[in-house]
């Protein structure tokens, strides 16, 4: 055990660089980091298992901060094992730095998740919770199952929506591998927090299947405790609720206490504010950035621990792989980051299918040739066509992880979140489905996969106003606009944030999921319709989807339009060809399932596909804005223009303007 006193001077030292990290920048979130150094000095100094050797080792226990404008706090704590050196804190928020404003995942210095949107990191934490889980299960690695996910949530996180769904999920699994701590310290950034909540929390998260321990967050002696109670929890996971004190040891101008302020929430302590803070903590505001030596001595000694536990953890992980060397093999390849071996020639497709059924049937195919993928669904399994995989396998369980699908009840913002967790930890693919108008749920969290870059499959299927009966609300309409922006974006690597695939038929469905598995560097979305759609001629080559554009089987050479679509207006293309080619215009077939795609190919192939100075008319379900750039000057695009009606989609069809007639109406006034 370590003596208290230096615990509590070690946090004193995160407090000072904290302080002064944002007295540097001239911005920055002080008083938080300074109420929650106690915890996380004493969870990094006596109870988190990692290999400071090797950061990304698959066994290590993992920490999630939720409130990502803590982040002094957390940069002052990797500084004081290594993983960030005192020039760097230095260098806090500005241009090139490695500690940004809010955190940015990157395992190797120490930092799990990028967090910032507050709700989402703890998320991930559950997420990353139940992919050790399912690795235990799934590997027998003992390794995984004495796997610790600390998460760090603040009132904030509390309050967001999210947080009830992230709770329900791991009291419902039973998620015991999780201790979060709930920095609870009554302030935010403009308000006290007894002006917006007064809930029981304790009460709410015991509802939900959680072990409750109340503590003085403060207090290193109480805090080892709560831990140590909280870790041998079974069958539940564990909230530490850590009464706080935001801007502990802060001292105004006047000497007088600057804690519990909301001025230190959210900007720096200023001036003599902050000279009489940095002293009254035990450092010196002229040479603030040091580690005192106590403090380097309590970390040494906390890597020598960590080399034993380490080399103990690592000696039954050879011992599990020397007598399971085919698991040791699988799981090796499941960490490497490489995309999995899929043998595409055994999905079959029934022709005219629906390409929700088509995706069902790849992903049938996947839940037998993919053993550490997850698929997941907001309670539409059976409407969304998950299901294809969940026929295969069965849902995750309290005390039976060796499912493959994660039932996340209505929550799709949640789900998403969890399975960014999953990807985070590693080792697992995720994929999760519901209807495409309930992207909008989503949309934070696919902006958070595309800023981390990790390979979730996000699917959505009833793509369009031909969901019908159900109406508007069910109808999306400007969801694809949307979602195809992140294709234009670009990640911090210069490639494409986000590849966005709506195929046109469930042939060109299965190279979607193609694309989509071996993708391993963004998130994908998969857009797929409710209703079935007619095959693309014959003799179509759906290879070519992988360009993101093609020339559609049966087109005419030297055409007078081009006509071009993505998913089911393809076929209607197609089928106001026929009436075209009556009188003897020469027509073009393009489609487009992914304009990100496209748009990354050589300008001679996207010239080839679509030359200037041709007539081209583009059909879309959505806003005209979605073929408006492929379209250019050349011609027009058909589309929507309001919200979906509530009608049998075939009616919507006719009235709206989605037929091979209008079609031959519309390409006819666009050739006059």
């Amino acid at each position: 055990m370590n003596d208290i006193k230096v615990l509590n001077h070690a946090a004193d030292n995160i407090r000072i660089l904290a302080a002064s990290m944002v007295e540097k920048a001239k911005s920055g979130h002080p008083g938080g980091a300074m109420g929650g150094a106690d915890f996380i000095n004493v969870l990094y100094s006596e109870y988190l298992n990692y290999d400071p050797a090797d950061p990304t080792w698959v066994g290590r226990d993992r920490f999630f901060l939720d409130p990502g404008h803590m982040a002094p706090m957390l940069y002052s704590q990797l500084a004081l094992i290594g993983k960030f050196s005192l020039e760097e804190l230095q260098q806090l928020r500005q241009w090139g730095s490695p500690t940004p404003g809010h955190p940015e995942a990157d395992p190797k210095r120490g930092i799990e998740n990028t967090s910032g949107p507050l709700g989402q990191g703890h998320t991930f934490g559950i997420g990353a919770a139940i992919a050790a889980k399912f690795l235990a299960a799934h590997t027998g690695n003992p390794t995984f199952e004495k796997e610790t996910i600390y998460i760090y949530i603040s009132d904030g996180g509390v309050q967001e929506e999210i947080s009830q769904g992230a709770a329900r999920i791991a009291g419902i699994l039973g998620l015991d591998n999780v201790v979060m701590f709930y920095d609870s310290n009554d302030i935010q950034l403009s308000t006290e927090c007894a002006e917006v909540m007064n809930e029981d929390t304790a009460a709410k998260y015991r509802a939900l299947g959680w072990e409750v321990f109340e503590i003085n967050g403060n207090d290193a002696a109480q805090i080892r405790t709560a831990i140590e109670k909280a870790k041998a929890v079974k069958g539940k996971p564990a909230l530490i609720i850590g009464k706080t004190v935001m801007g502990k040891g802060a001292l105004k101008e006047d000497g007088s206490s600057y804690e519990r302020n909301c001025k230190t929430h959210g900007a720096p302590l200023g001036g003599d504010a902050y000279k009489k803070t940095v002293a009254n903590l035990g450092g010196d505001a002229e040479n603030p950035f040091v580690i005192f030596d106590d403090v380097k001595e309590l970390y040494a000694r906390r890597a020598e621990e960590l080399k034993k536990i380490v080399a103990e953890r690592k000696a039954e992980e050879a011992e599990w792989a020397a007598k399971n060397p085919e698991c040791a093999a699988a799981q090796a390849e499941w960490f490497s980051g490489k995309a999995p071996k899929v043998d595409w020639t055994k999905v079959t497709q029934k022709s005219g299918d629906a390409t929700r059924n088509a995706s069902a049937a790849v992903l049938s195919q996947l839940a037998e040739q993919v053993p550490n993928m997850i698929c997941a669904s907001a309670d539409l399994s059976n409407s969304d066509k998950t299901d294809g995989f969940l026929k295969k396998t069965h849902a995750l369980k309290a005390g039976d992880f060796s499912g493959a699908f994660f039932q996340a009840g209505v929550a799709e913002l949640t789900m998403a979140c969890c399975c960014i967790g999953m990807a985070l930890h590693g080792g697992v693919i995720p994929a999760c489905g519901t209807f495409f108008v309930f992207s909008d749920y989503m949309k934070p969290a696919v902006r958070m996969a595309a800023l981390m870059e990790l390979p979730v499959k996000f699917i959505w299927t009833h793509d369009a106003f031909r969901v019908g009966e159900d109406g508007p609300t069910h109808e999306p309409v400007e969801q694809e606009a949307q979602i195809r922006l992140m294709e234009k974006l670009k990640n911090h690597h210069g490639k494409n944030s986000t590849l966005v695939l709506r195929p046109a038929d469930a042939q060109e469905t299965t190279e979607a999921w193609r694309l989509a598995m071996e993708n391993v560097d963004s998130p994908t979305a998969l857009i797929l319709s409710r209703q079935n759609i007619a095959d693309l001629p014959a003799g179509n080559d759906y290879r070519q989807a992988e360009k993101g554009a093609y020339i559609v089987a049966g087109s005419d050479e030297q055409p007078d339009v081009i006509l071009l679509a993505s998913g089911s207006e393809v076929s209607t293309l197609v089928a106001g060809t026929e009436l075209l080619r009556k009188d003897g215009v020469k027509v073009r077939i393009v489609s487009v399932p992914s304009e990100g795609l496209f748009r990354s190919q050589p300008k001679d192939y996207q010239q080839a596909i679509l030359p200037a100075g041709v007539k081209k008319f583009g059909l879309t379900a959505g806003l005209p804005v979605n073929l408006e750039g492929l379209v250019g000057a050349d011609g027009c695009v058909w589309g929507l223009n309001s919200f979906g009606f509530s009608a049998p989609y075939k009616v919507l069809d006719e009235k709206l303007g989605f037929t091979a007639e209008n079609v031959y109406k519309q390409v006819c006034d666009l050739l006059k």
